[in-house]
């Protein structure tokens, strides 16, 4: 026994000597000199609510009876519930200069009536919103106090998948709190998020860490984190966060002018698959194939065409769909850029003249929370489906639609595919049009479980009908 414990004792020395020879890192000096330019950030909202009497519906034995009675109290002279009350939330922010500018997630401070940042020395502040920025989850605040520590600015562009990278922040409120882990991937691309090539690393992620920095080993900012996947609602190792420089280009324009202007130039995309590349003579899969051109829109004027594969833009390549949108939501509208495209067997230069994207308000909903994971169900069929922005709809010349986002179970043996655009659902020779996805749910639920049901597909240029054969669920 005594050489066994010997051996395992030798085993664990040899261990720890060789972890140390790698060359584990120490976080320790990192956050003593970091922490203190991360701030925890609440905020209040009057939510109104409905007067009249609510009753506990719990007797006083029950014990949820407590945990009730602490979010909703009774109220004296009838238990009626206020016409108002304070709701707030919580998350972190990080100051980038000794002035007082910090930045947060916009989701953080959204609809928010007062913020409250608290440092770590504890001191409170109310900030003011210089300006928010909801298709990159980027918000700009400003604090009255000078001499404040702030934090100093990465390249996320020399990160390396694998490289060690620590979050600091206020998860579920419990400020300054580290976590460490490693980019699992760069450049990552989630859905309806068009304009932020993602920091992916499994860093724990939490409610509360929203708006924090992610920094890197030399103790520099490389990212906001912003958002998790999760199939339970809480971190399972996929975190997500905007690179640092991404945040600073919105933040200058939101110092400058209060809101952030993006180009377009009105074409309706998607990935070049392996097949579509050969059947258009491409070397590789590559670029973004143009499935519509908006009409009287600056691609159109320019003489860009529905089937163009989209190589280049301003010189630099395009190699995926996703990264075409990023290219020119960066171009000052108004300039003048040139767009490569491969079309029939050919490459062309067209000169197409950038115009201005639609207001913030009227673009798609904000970007999920941090610690809070998108909603993702799919329906009877098996599909995930989204309903198109008006800019897509004028696009595709339609009136309704939805898109696929993503494709599961019987829907995936009819080759359905992300991307396709649902026309109209067709059962027992009754053809409806469909507008929502809560009309399209509703409507398969009213259908037997071995129901067949045709879809009208737009895919491209092209409309087919589709046959998916059962449901699945009751």
């Amino acid at each position: 026994m005594k050489r066994i414990l010997a051996i395992l004792s030798l085993l664990l020395t040899v261990g720890l000597a060789q972890a140390q020879s790698r060359g584990l890192p120490d976080f320790t000096e990192l956050a003593e000199k970091q922490g203190p330019a991360v701030v925890n950030i609440s905020t209040t909202q009057a939510v109104r609510g409905q007067s009249g009497a609510m009753p506990f519906p719990f007797d006083e034995s029950d014990p949820a009876f407590e945990l009730f009675k602490r979010f909703f109290p009774r109220v004296p002279g009838g238990g009626a519930i206020p016409r108002e009350f304070d709701n707030k939330s919580l998350g972190s922010g990080f100051f980038i200069s000794d002035d007082g500018y910090l930045l947060t997630n916009a989701h953080v401070v959204d609809g928010a009536e007062e913020v409250t940042v608290r440092l770590t020395d504890k001191r409170e502040f109310k900030a003011r919103i210089v300006g928010a920025d909801k298709r990159t989850d980027v918000a700009l605040l400003k604090i009255e106090a000078s001499g404040l520590p702030f934090v100093k600015l990465g390249d996320p562009s020399r990160l390396k998948v694998g490289e060690w990278v620590v979050a600091i922040g206020s998860p579920f409120g419990f400020d300054n709190s580290l976590t460490a882990g490693v980019v699992s991937a760069k450049g990552r691309a989630l859905p309806q998020e068009n304009y932020v090539p993602f920091i992916q690393t499994d860093v724990a992620i939490n409610p509360g860490n929203s708006g924090g920095p992610l920094f890197n080993l030399s103790g520099e900012v490389v990212g906001i984190n912003s958002q998790i996947y999760s199939r339970s609602g809480g971190y399972m190792g996929l975190s997500f966060a905007i690179p640092i420089d991404v945040a600073m280009d919105i933040q200058q324009q939101l110092r400058a002018s209060g809101k952030v202007s993006r180009g377009r130039i009105g074409v309706v995309i998607q990935e070049v698959s392996k097949e579509l590349a050969d059947s258009l003579g491409l070397a590789r899969p590559m670029g973004a194939v143009v499935n519509a051109v908006e009409r009287d829109g600056p691609a159109e004027k320019a003489g860009i065409e529905a089937g163009d594969v989209i190589l280049r833009f301003d010189g630099k390549a395009v190699e995926t769909s996703v990264d075409l949108p990023r290219m020119v939501a960066a171009t000052r509208p108004g300039m003048r850029s040139v767009v490569q495209v491969w079309r029939k067997g050919k490459l062309r230069d067209i000169a197409v003249v950038v115009g201005q994207m639609a207001d913030e308000s009227q673009a798609a909903a904000r970007p999920p929370r941090a610690g809070r994971a998108p909603e993702r169900s799919a329906n009877r069929l098996g599909l995930v489906v989204g309903e198109l922005s008006a800019e897509q709809r004028r696009a595709l010349r339609i009136d309704g639609g939805l898109v696929i986002e993503e494709v599961r179970g019987a829907a995936a043996r009819a080759e359905l595919r992300q991307g396709d655009i649902i026309i109209a659902l067709i059962h027992r020779g009754s053809t409806t049009e469909l507008k929502s996805a809560e009309q399209f749910n509703k409507l398969l639920a009213q259908l037997d479980r071995n129901a067949n049901v045709t879809l009208l597909i737009r895919r491209g240029e092209m409309q087919t009908f589709v046959t998916v054969r059962g449901l699945n669920g009751n």
